[in-house]
């Protein structure tokens, strides 16, 4: 059985901004905590033999960084503006998630529940954070701030592989076509 779901322009637009920002946002931040952390560079640095200060090496270090991290805090705001963007939009249509604490909701939509509620809370809580680390606000609360900015190197994954896994029961159960829906709109 095919159900019919309409998914607006807008709608769909927020979630594919959304989509294209959180990928963004997790290379970014999983580069600069691996690939392109400090001490990876220092160690790269030491392992050429090269005469370089600390100065040196921090100079190339904020050089190779420093654009990769102004990526990460434009997609921040693009991702910040499409998830408010997004709330407003469903507060406004009356668009609802279904209530995973609801006895009458069978196991499928309870589980689609909870993991909208995962998304929306990690969402808020990267964001929260991520704007406190950019405006130094809360300073002496900063390394546990950090801390929790960045579970979304953990929380990101998690949530793709969840969302997929959504999409395959959908498109296989009572939901069919959901996943062309949202690409390119009811036809």
């Amino acid at each position: 059985m095919k159900t019919k779901v309409k998914y607006t322009a807008l709608h769909r637009l927020l979630h594919w901004v959304m989509a294209f920002a959180m990928p963004v946002l997790y290379l970014t931040g999983f580069l600069r905590m691996q690939w392109m952390s400090k001490k990876s560079v220092a160690e790269a640095l030491a392992s050429q033999n090269l005469d370089v200060t600390k100065e040196q090496a921090r100079g190339v270090y904020k050089s190779l960084a420093s654009p990769m991290w102004q990526w990460h805090e434009v997609f921040a705001h693009v991702m910040i503006f499409a998830f408010l963007a997004r709330i407003i939009y469903m507060i406004s249509k009356g668009i609802r998630f279904p209530n995973p604490f609801n006895k009458q909701c069978s196991t499928k939509e309870r589980l689609q529940g909870f993991i909208y509620i995962y998304f929306y809370v990690f969402l808020a809580v990267s964001a929260f954070t991520g704007v406190c680390i950019e405006k130094d606000l809360l300073s002496n609360h900063h390394e546990t701030i950090e801390s929790i900015h960045k579970w979304g190197i953990y929380w990101f994954p998690i949530f793709v592989c969840l969302h997929f896994i959504g999409i395959f029961i959908a498109e296989t159960s009572n939901k069919k076509g959901i996943a062309s829906n949202m690409i390119g709109g009811e036809k």
